[in-house]
């Protein structure tokens, strides 16, 4: 996150209960204390406190998600703060799988901050504020210990000595790979007197210039062109990874899975499993982190009620392992008990920022000082009458979101300017407005002295949601041409262009003019048989038909082929006549222009809680320019499911209502009809926009009562299946008609929606166009858009496939349960669903 909110640190800082707050932790090193803020605003009392104090903080947070919203807000509040996620491995305690590479690189990069200064050969230097975030499951992980990890690292400068077979055993014994070349956390390679490894906790991998068994330098290289980038006066060398090869011991084999074929391998690469078992008395993070550490609760009642939970899971799936003899009845518990928790943390000085109740042996007004925002729910006008009400009061607003630059044009439309800022100012003014570009969870009221307070709004209060936040997307790739013979298998339809419809059976190899040639062997009707020479494989193409339909291969030797090439041309000329005429009326039809965006027009699309994707707002233009023609819009939408179709068609949808007209929203199911409603309803429930819904949930005195309003101009929006394509359903002015899945619709229902297209504006939407609609499309006669950019929070998907296994589907549902999300379960079976439901 770029924006910058230190300014308002200051604010909170002028505060006399922070003050007291401040002054009182300062000369403490333990206790017990509770704050009772709103959930706002403890990211910054967090990050002042660490500023402030120059002593580490370590915030404890229930859930995985939280800790992610924590580790983007924090740097925003104090831009010089190092945060340091400790985030959960990923497997279930007692399950036996490898803990996630990612997971495990971050935990390291923090387990190695709280350990440099312990380091032997540190430079003493000014200490680092730092916040370390830690949900509930990673905080009762049990981890080495810092004895061993401080045992296994070392500090490298050059003009030293170092024996180069021994550190190769230290790389190789604490977890990092050999690799041919280092482009990876925990890689080293060596080659001659040159050896390239990456720390964990190193930005980039470090090059080390050997002359016998002295180091000549150290340089940093770029792990995408293997090229030096800078000198390095030292280098940290530090563990790879939590379980440490180097203390693994034979025996713990015995507790692998019976049907594990190496051991060894499988050891390591389990090697955090057996953590419990080299450090049985851990208490995990709280291990590491300094005496004069801070613990601060995000909300300690959540964070005991996620440990108990986990707990209880465990308990339960250690008592399954025993009575399966999976698990020694002596080893040790892989996790921190609350028990042990709580003990560890009477020697810390611990705070709960939350509003768990009861006696603590400290206590502070500052949740006093902070109060909610107000929430507007999208109603962009209330939003402007309270800044200028605030103007008036003196108070200073800031407004944090996404959508900065839009709520900057209306305001400025109102007649007052603001630009967006990227950084606070040092001084604030009484009265004070700044938009800044970016994304919180939630804002808050701040009386900072008496009647005078600052209000911080976020797209949580505005618009009703919080946004989130944009992650790296992978970039894609064109598949080579090459790719399309390569995935062709033996028994698939194949057609030839000259032959007809056959089933291909592989490439063979055969002697001709008493050279080895390779050809395409095609089996067609009677078994017959065509060999095709490479050379000629573009003649051969994938057939593609009917799913699920079997094609019939064509004879060889007959005209059948030919007569069938023959209907197909006749039916093409006959579609492209019916083209013809069709457009051709359109283009001599005068349609409806539409106005320019409306200021209701761009407070709905400021509303818009997610990202638009370049793609989105590139169809977005399209289809407003061709809105605001004279010649009625067909324009075709292709994207894939989530890709933000939908978006489209609402604001299409909207434009259309702010002038005047009406919309017919026509989908093939009952089922996403009523998704539809649902979406247009909530997007468009701060305007005066009437949307209704006519399928088979409706009764029909209520369909009745749809058709009549319809018709007296009292529906603005209609969503609905092919009903609405009956006679008996009469707009009053219709003015865009939105088609999903057009390919969906039965030969009649295409016939009415012909006619449509020449008299208003219609926009299809579909994520796989028949291959006539896209012809159309790819040949100008109609206009088309691709949104192939999925939006920037979609995570990409993992698959697992295997038999199925109740345990392994209990320990996937604990899983998401544990990380707050939510679980989908397919089942094939309709008589046996009620039982399946039973069992989860």
């Amino acid at each position: 996150m770029s924006v910058d909110l230190s300014g308002l640190l200051e604010r909170l800082r002028a505060v006399p209960a922070y003050q007291s707050l401040r002054g009182d932790l300062g000369s403490r090193t333990r206790g017990r204390g509770c704050l009772r803020l709103p959930r706002s605003a403890r990211a910054p009392v967090a990050a002042a406190l660490a500023c402030d104090l120059r002593r580490p903080v370590a915030l404890l947070v229930p859930r995985p998600d939280r800790m992610l919203v924590l580790a983007e807000e924090l740097p925003a509040w104090a831009p010089g703060l190092q945060v340091l996620p400790f985030p959960d491995p990923g497997p279930l305690f007692y399950e036996r799988a490898p803990w996630g590479p990612r997971a495990l690189r971050q935990r390291v990069v923090t387990l190695a901050a709280l350990t440099e200064a312990d380091q032997p050969g540190a430079t003493p230097g000014v200490p680092t504020t730092r916040v370390i975030l830690a949900p509930a499951r990673s905080l009762m992980t049990r981890t080495l210990s810092r004895r061993d990890f401080l045992a296994n690292a070392r500090t490298l400068r050059p003009a030293t000595s170092i024996r180069l077979d021994h550190l190769l055993d230290l790389l190789v014994g604490t977890g990092y790979g050999p690799a041919s070349l280092v482009t990876e956390p925990g890689q080293f390679s060596r080659r001659g007197g040159l050896l390239d490894l990456w720390p964990p906790a190193e930005a980039l991998p470090v090059r080390l210039e050997l002359f016998g068994d002295e180091i000549e330098s150290l340089r940093s290289f770029d792990p995408a062109t293997q090229r030096s980038t800078a000198d390095r006066l030292d280098v940290r060398l530090t563990p790879a990874r939590e379980g440490l090869p180097r203390l693994r011991r034979p025996e713990w084999d015995e507790w692998l899975p019976a049907s594990v074929g190496e051991p060894q391998a499988e050891g390591e690469r389990l090697g955090e499993y057996f953590l419990p078992w080299s450090n049985p008395r851990s208490a995990g993070l709280l291990d590491f982190l300094p005496k004069d550490a801070i613990v601060l609760f995000d909300d300690r009642l959540g964070v005991e009620d996620a440990i108990s939970e986990l707990e209880e899971q465990s308990v339960a799936l250690r008592a399954e392992m025993l009575a399966r003899k999976e698990l020694d009845a002596e080893a040790p518990l892989p996790y921190v008990t609350l028990t042990e928790m709580r003990e560890v943390l009477e020697d810390r000085l611990h705070i709960d920022m939350g509003m768990l109740a009861g006696e603590d042996e400290l206590g502070w007004d500052l949740a006093e000082s902070f109060s909610p925002g107000p929430r507007f729910g999208g109603q962009l006008r209330a939003v402007l009458e309270l800044f200028d009400a605030e103007r008036h009061e003196h108070a200073q607003t800031v407004v944090v979101s996404r959508q900065a630059q839009r709520l900057a044009e209306l305001w400025s439309e109102a007649g007052h300017g603001q630009a967006v800022l990227e950084q606070l100012p040092a001084e604030m003014a009484p009265g004070d407005l700044h938009f800044m570009q970016g994304a919180l969870a939630e804002g808050w009221r701040l009386e900072t002295a008496e009647r005078e307070h600052v209000n911080l709004l976020t797209d949580a209060e505005i618009f009703g949601w919080a946004r989130p936040q944009p992650r790296p997307r992978a970039v894609r790739r064109a598949a080579s041409p090459e790719a399309f013979y390569s995935d062709l298998a033996p028994g698939d339809w194949v057609v030839h262009v000259d032959y007809g419809i056959g089933r291909f059976a592989g490439l063979v190899e055969r002697t001709l003019d008493d050279l080895r040639r390779e050809f395409l062997l095609i089996e067609f009707a009677d078994g017959d048989q065509l060999f095709v020479p490479v050379h000629q494989a573009d003649r051969v193409t994938r057939y593609v038909g009917v799913e699920g339909a079997t094609p019939t291969a064509s004879r060889l030797g007959t005209q059948e082929w030919e007569r069938t090439k023959s209907r197909a041309h006749e039916a093409v000329a006959e579609v492209a006549r019916d083209l013809l005429e069709l457009y051709a009326r359109r283009m001599t039809v005068v349609g409806h222009a539409f106005p320019p965006d409306s200021t209701w027009q761009h407070e709905l699309e400021a509303s818009f809680p997610y990202i638009e994707t370049e793609d989105q707002l590139a169809a977005l233009r399209a289809v407003k320019a061709d809105m605001e023609r004279l010649r009625p819009m067909d324009r075709l939408i292709c994207g894939d499911v989530g890709y933000g179709k939908t978006e489209v068609a609402l604001r299409a949808a909207f434009k259309a209502v702010m002038d005047g007209r009406q919309v017919a929203i026509l989908v093939p199911t009952t089922v996403l009809a009523q998704q539809h409603f649902n979406t247009f309803r909530q997007r468009l429930a701060a305007f005066p926009v009437a949307v209704d819904m006519l399928s088979r949930f409706r009764s029909r005195a209520e369909a009745d009562g749809i058709l009549k309003r319809l018709g007296r101009g009292e529906v603005d929006i209609l969503i609905g299946t092919h009903r609405l394509l009956q006679k008996d359903v009469r707009f009053k002015d219709l003015g865009l008609v939105v088609i999903d899945e057009e390919q969906r619709f039965g030969v009649t229902d295409k016939e009415n929606l012909k006619q449509l297209r020449t008299e208003v504006d219609v926009l299809t939407l579909t994520a796989t166009p028949i291959p006539r609609t896209l012809y159309l499309a790819l040949t100008g006669a109609r206009d088309i858009s691709n949104i192939n950019t999925p939006p920037e929070e979609r995570l990409p998907i993992n698959t697992h496939v295997g038999p199925y296994d109740a345990r392994l589907v209990r320990q996937a549902v604990l899983r998401e349960m544990d990380r707050g999300g939510q679980v989908f379960f397919v089942h094939n079976r309709v008589q046996t669903i009620e039982s399946m439901h039973a069992r989860l």
